[in-house]
């Protein structure tokens, strides 16, 4: 099941070494690119997407950054700290407009293309003997690290359930972290946006016991309903060991994102690369499978005007079931 096909160091260091032009003192300018913790998603396919784009780029060089996820990789960027970001649509919304974790609107932001869907996961431990999520209260739960897409669907999810943060134990921890204490049993659940298969969940409901439990259809409904970036979604049968049904759940999409000022024939390299070279990065991930992107109809956000260029010239061949 995992699909993971590289050794994401390697990949990693071998993106820096292109960054560096392979020791041929070219000059290239350096770009980073924002992903996440190495447990999740974002850091193998944002180092494969930085390799390739290395690659295509004869004047710029690209790095894949581990951070914190979409929150600081939104901070950062709107800072002029960071070049491009993957950041989950929750994020990107709130960043934009000024709420929640933004202290102001980041109106310089703009969409530079469409990844994939993340999947809420609602992970309970071996033993816990919670059967809803309303169960959490006076539990031990990770909601996500703190600055991560996670955390803020954490937020939604159980507020929609009428659990708040006063209400349960708190622990923000990364994938890997909540894989590690729901398998040790140091927590009774956790909450991960991530899509799937993801190599943590498959881990720990492969030898931890770990089961996933679905989101009821109230609550899918009011989550879609108050906040324009969630769609209803499953977690398909035979995704993990021992889902032998389709999980109902809710999913929010992933974006590259960067300024406005992002010079034009970085986010056509981008865009060219998530179009043409899909086949190069399903070999490292086969999330890659799930982009689309005619997403670019939707952006919870407004699209850099090289983005909608190009997609204002490509579009219609995607709608019609052209390029992926």
């Amino acid at each position: 099941m995992l699909r993971s096909r590289l050794d994401f160091g390697t990949l990693v260091t071998a993106a820096m070494m292109l960054a560096c032009g392979g020791g041929d003192g070219s000059g290239r300018r350096f770009l980073s690119l924002g992903t996440a913790g190495t447990g999740g998603i974002y850091y193998p396919l944002g180092g494969a997407i930085a390799a390739r784009l290395s690659e295509i780029d004869s004047v710029r060089q690209y790095t894949a950054e581990v951070t914190g996820g979409s929150v600081e990789n939104l901070n950062r960027v709107s800072a002029g700290e960071m070049d491009l970001a993957f950041s989950i649509g929750t994020s990107v919304y709130e960043a934009f407009n000024g709420g929640e974790d933004f202290q102001m609107p980041m109106s310089d932001l703009r969409v530079v293309a469409p990844l994939y869907p993340n999947v809420t996961h609602v992970l309970i431990a071996r033993g816990a003997g919670m059967t809803g999520i309303e169960a959490f209260r006076g539990r031990r739960i990770s909601v996500g690290a703190p600055g991560s897409g996670t955390e803020q669907v954490s937020r939604h999810l159980l507020e929609i359930y009428g659990v708040g943060y006063d209400d349960i134990d708190i622990r923000y921890l990364s994938f890997r972290e909540s894989a590690d204490a729901l398998r040790d049993g140091a927590i009774a659940a956790a909450i991960l946006s991530v899509g799937y298969p993801a190599s943590s969940v498959l881990e720990v409901t492969t030898s931890g016991g770990v089961r996933l439990l679905g989101i009821g259809r109230a609550q899918r409904d009011s989550l879609t309903a108050r906040y324009p970036y969630y769609d209803v979604a499953t977690i398909p049968a035979g995704s993990y060991p021992g889902v032998d049904a389709d999980i109902p759940t809710v999913a929010v999409m992933n974006w590259v994102v960067a300024r406005a000022d992002l010079p034009a024939e970085v986010v056509e390299h981008v865009l060219q690369v998530l179009d043409r070279d899909r086949d190069r990065l399903i070999q490292v991930h086969d999330i890659a499978r799930q982009i689309r992107l005619e997403a670019l109809d939707r952006p919870p956000i407004p699209l850099h005007d090289a983005a909608q260029r190009w997609w204002n010239q490509r579009g219609q061949a995607h709608r019609e079931g052209g390029p992926n």
